[in-house]
């Protein structure tokens, strides 16, 4: 492809191989999806990371051949002018590095321009998360008069005691929570399933849940996933970060309030509470222990935070 576009004028030449970029992209998308069998949400993230690279490849007139670490820091740095966060930016770095892998791999490029880029440092601030106080606030809000109430009262619970990210909440099949031995099994990033433990409270909400509301939603309909509408559908991530951030006003509780704001009080009063690393790593599905360490950190800032307050020579 590059060699036949070589006789072609330069302006010419790069828009032929920038196309060719569009096709290698489509080739990637497809292998992490059929090959990788990596989470649909992850899919959508590459897919966006890559056409911004992608414009801003069209832009600068760079073809595929052309793109080197100079290029790829440059194309990173502007991101940075457009105010987005280290974490988001180390996103985009390992999308990239992991499809130019794919070309190396493939044949088409030689190296990978990505492999000697830093990854930025993340978490420059840390996670908030919430107090006991604004947790039991939160958990009380839902009307548990009503049917909607009662399900959004066991997912608020679910949520709590076991630290999921939203898309595995509403994603949880029926048949995966087992209330003989107090634990859920739920489908994590890359199709990997993983065991979490149910608390008294979370298993308590559901046994109400599934008893009387969830029939009622579904009004004879049949679905295998646990959390649903109305309509007898699976509840969306939309649907839920709406009704959380409405129980969280109600709460006033100050900050607003996110599915994973609830995952990082989870994986913070665990850890202050003396549990392990390890088994938190676990319960979060993370796949890196150092992605876990951030909540360290948090404990350390609330203690500090504590001793100036209270300490008389602080």
């Amino acid at each position: 492809m590059v060699q036949a576009a070589q006789s072609r004028p330069e302006s010419r030449q790069a828009d032929t191989q920038t196309r060719g970029m569009e096709s290698e992209i489509r080739e990637f998308l497809t292998y992490i999806k059929v090959e990788q069998g990596l989470a649909a949400n992850t899919q959508e993230a590459y897919a966006r990371d890559l056409n911004q690279f992608l414009a801003y490849t069209k832009n600068q007139k760079i073809c595929l051949s052309q793109v080197s670490q100079k290029v790829i820091s440059e194309f990173l740095t502007t991101l940075m002018s457009r105010k987005l966060s280290a974490r988001s930016i180390g996103r985009v770095l390992v999308t990239l590095r992991s499809f130019f892998q794919f070309l190396v791999l493939d044949k088409s490029l030689p190296e990978n321009p990505c492999l000697h880029i830093d990854t930025p440092k993340t978490w420059k601030t840390l996670p908030k998360v919430l107090e006991l106080e604004q947790v039991e606030a939160l958990l009380n809000q839902p009307d548990q008069s009503t049917t909607s109430g009662l399900r959004n009262k066991a997912m608020l619970e679910v949520l709590y005691a076991t630290g999921l990210r939203v898309s595995e909440l509403v994603c949880l099949q029926h048949q995966s929570i087992r209330f003989d031995l107090g634990y859920i099994e739920c489908v994590g990033k890359g199709g990997k399933v993983r065991v979490v433990p149910l608390g008294r409270s979370a298993i308590q909400a559901l046994e109400k849940y599934l008893s009387t509301a969830r029939p009622q939603l579904l009004k004879g309909k049949q679905s295998n996933f646990l959390f649903v509408s109305r309509r007898g559908e699976r509840l969306t991530r939309q649907r839920f970060w709406q009704i959380i951030s409405r129980y969280g006003r109600q709460a006033q509780i100050p900050i607003k309030l996110k599915p994973h704001l609830v995952r990082h009080s989870f994986a913070t009063h665990l850890l202050q509470r003396g549990a392990d690393l390890r088994s938190v790593q676990l319960m979060l599905g993370h796949s890196d222990i150092s992605t876990t360490q951030i909540y360290t950190q948090v404990l350390k800032e609330r203690l500090r935070a504590i001793y100036q307050l209270h300490h008389p020579r602080a």
